[in-house]
């Protein structure tokens, strides 16, 4: 008969050696925490606090070691390998997450390091969960040689396969660099810090070397470098408090995949709330410019929005916000910003951010007071008309809800491009203040009645006056809806209501595309 007190006695035992082990490895080696704090970084423990609901985090394979030998890894076998992987809840709901700890081998990835990340993300992709990577990381284990690099690509076809399935955010807390900065930029959304987060493929010393620029890391991919020039990042934030603030913030509006409608709000805003002030924000003149952010606070519930990429391509603007308790994919002219015309780098971010919205069934409402497409040699020769095929594909392979409102100017190819009836938006509707033609009025009448006008005794005064006859004749407000191109032309203060009703009426829309494999954007 066993000693049933010794048993007990030795369990109790290895629960205490096991509760000591874990404390161990959370707490972590004293000096390396020191270390990071002294850089201004919080540790990868002290990050999961913070994204995670209080106690809900559920840690795997925290004892997991590499098996690596050769180049002193046999002398040092710390647990976790360098990477915390789990799941919790924000807000809630199920969030699967993958956290580098710079504490560890610099955070660099591993064997171990990159199975264990291969599998929070199998987990995430069939529990049909978000997914969040805290990246703070050397890039790929040198002394693991191409193992290292195979984890990478496991890392990079999984981003792939979850693309559009469930959300995926990357959250840049430190260096990124080489190859491992291809995983962010397959998610759907990247948050960055100032001053302590960087991404770029080669280093400055590699740069200067090569090219003999001298740039320092965050002047060569640090935050503000990527959420204005190369829109890289969605967002950019002074600490790591208030960018993780924002992560379960985002998480909060979202669904958990693409099988899920998003999380209804709180429907405390009175949705036949009037929009007087709309007639004051928008001047009547076409070229006058004013900030559509201001129209937007006015029309969402509660004026609260998530703008995406607000310091880059800022001719557009696009945001997650609720309209009514649902939450709707805003694209809206910034005619604050060059006049809110479509360029390159605005058509890209608009098109992406319309097929998020549709792969995840975030019904989209197009602002519209667009002049047309920018205009210039540099714009041709980067490639405007397959840079703005993207946003013009991602309409009309857009499945959800579409509603359009035209404010004032919707020119030529950019009014079609900008969610048009004849794209396919469910609903258009427009202000008396639209003007929807091929081009401007008195550029209209240039080529239109250019014989009439060189060939006048007061060219001035005659062009004038078939700028008046042309704008009576084709420009008027409702011409576009005598055709059946805009439903409505309604009242600006009866915006919300509108767009509200319209958004219920399209909530059982169920469309089909074709059957194919996939189609082919233009790139």
């Amino acid at each position: 008969m066993p000693d049933t007190a010794s048993t007990a006695s030795t369990m109790r035992d290895r629960v205490e050696e096991l509760r000591g082990l874990r404390a161990g490895i959370r707490s972590g080696d004293p000096r390396a925490t020191e270390a990071q704090h002294g850089k201004g970084k919080l540790t990868v423990r002290e990050r999961i606090d913070l994204l995670f609901d209080p106690g809900t985090f559920q840690e795997l394979e925290s004892l997991r070691r590499h098996r690596a030998t050769g180049f002193g890894l046999e002398a040092k076998k710390p647990h976790t390998d360098g990477v915390v992987v789990g799941w919790g809840a924000v807000h809630g709901r199920t969030v699967f997450a993958y956290a580098h700890d710079f504490r560890i081998f610099g955070g660099a990835l591993g064997e171990a390091h990159a199975q264990k990340i291969h599998k929070i993300m199998d987990m995430a992709i069939a529990a049909g969960a978000p997914l969040v990577s805290l990246n703070d990381g050397a890039g790929a284990r040198i002394q693991e040689g191409v193992t290292a690099l195979a984890g990478y690509g496991g890392i990079f076809e999984r981003n792939t396969r979850a693309s559009g399935v469930i959300p995926q955010i990357s959250v840049m807390l430190g260096p990124c660099a080489g190859g491992a900065a291809y995983s962010p930029a397959l998610t759907d959304f990247v948050f960055m810090v100032r001053e302590t987060s960087q991404m770029f493929i080669t280093g400055p010393d590699v740069v200067q070397a090569v090219t003999g620029e001298r740039v320092s890391q965050n002047g060569l991919g640090g935050a503000d470098v990527h959420s204005e020039l190369s829109g890289v990042a969605h967002f950019a934030y002074d600490d790591e408090q208030s960018c993780l603030e924002d992560v379960r913030y985002l998480l909060a509006l979202l669904p958990a995949n693409n099988r899920e409608a998003p999380p209804g709000g709180a429907q405390d805003d009175p949705m036949d709330r009037r929009t007087d002030a709309l007639l004051e924000i928008v001047p009547v003149d076409g070229n006058r410019p004013y900030d559509m952010r201001k129209v937007i606070e006015e029309i969402v519930d509660h004026g609260e929005y998530l703008e995406i990429h607000e310091r880059w391509a800022t001719s557009v603007i696009c945001a997650l916000a609720r309209l009514g308790g649902r939450l709707v994919g805003l694209v809206a002219s910034q005619p604050q910003s060059l006049a809110g015309v479509l360029d390159i780098h605005s058509s890209e971010k608009a098109a992406r951010f319309v097929q998020f919205c549709d792969a995840f069934n975030i019904p989209l409402v197009t602002l519209v007071d667009v002049p047309g497409f920018l205009p210039g040699v540099d714009q041709e020769h980067g490639g405007i008309i397959r840079h703005g095929a993207k946003l013009l594909y991602a309409y009309c392979n857009a499945t959800v809800p579409r509603i359009s409102l035209i404010l004032r100017k919707a020119y030529g190819g950019a009014y079609i491009v900008m969610d048009s009836r004849s794209i396919g938006a469910d609903v258009s509707f427009a202000w008396p203040t639209n003007e929807i033609a091929v081009m401007g009025a008195e550029g209209a009448a240039n080529v239109v009645f250019r014989r009439e006008i060189a060939t006048s005794d007061d060219p001035d005064a005659t062009r004038a006056q078939l700028v008046k006859e042309y704008t009576a004749e084709l420009m008027h407000p409702y011409y576009a809806a005598e055709r059946g191109l805009v439903d409505d032309v309604i009242d600006p203060a009866e915006t919300r209501a509108t767009v509200i009703a319209a958004l219920d009426m399209l909530s059982t829309k169920h469309a089909l595309l074709p059957a194919r494999k996939h189609g082919n954007p233009p790139q």
